[in-house]
């Protein structure tokens, strides 16, 4: 299976990028991690529901390439997961064929029609993060379910 992130914004720091490297050459087996990132449309004064709705399209048009994927939106009001939630989600998902997109919003949210076009909405935590940070946040998290799914001693 594949879990993919589909975020907005490029040209993330190096740390990130080695990061979620890192982790992914780590997956061995059955589970696959990908992110996407799309270009945050130009912000040259435009109202923020503009922006919003402009991001929400660039989104939706990289769905259309897994219509069976399970959707799942990060909302900071979302549902928040243990390792242990977390790993029966994906397995849930696994035991189907289906696939998991994750989607990150842009530096104003995601679009409130989009999320509630998802399956689920999860919150990693009740702060803001960073999307650098998110990125590899979820990375990790994904490698920390597939060795409590393997009996890897990693998650301990």
């Amino acid at each position: 299976m594949y879990i993919r992130v589909i975020s907005l914004g490029t040209k993330m720091p190096a740390w990130v990028d080695q990061g979620v490297r890192e982790y992914c050459k780590r997956l061995v087996g059955d589970i696959r991690f990908e992110i996407i990132e799309l270009p945050l449309p130009k912000r040259n004064g435009a109202n923020v529901r503009t922006l919003i709705k402009k991001e929400a399209e660039l989104i939706t048009k990289q769905l259309h390439k897994w219509p069976q994927a399970k959707l799942v939106a990060l909302e900071v009001k979302g549902r928040r997961h243990n390792t242990e939630s977390l790993a029966k989600r994906i397995v849930e998902a696994r035991d189907i064929g289906q696939d998991i997109i994750i989607l990150i919003g842009g530096p104003d949210g995601l679009c409130p029609q989009l999320s509630q076009q998802c399956h689920e909405q999860w919150s990693l935590s009740d702060l803001t993060l960073p999307h650098p940070v998110v990125r590899l946040v979820i990375a990790e998290q994904v490698y920390r379910v597939w060795s409590l799914l393997n009996g890897h001693p990693y998650h301990r």
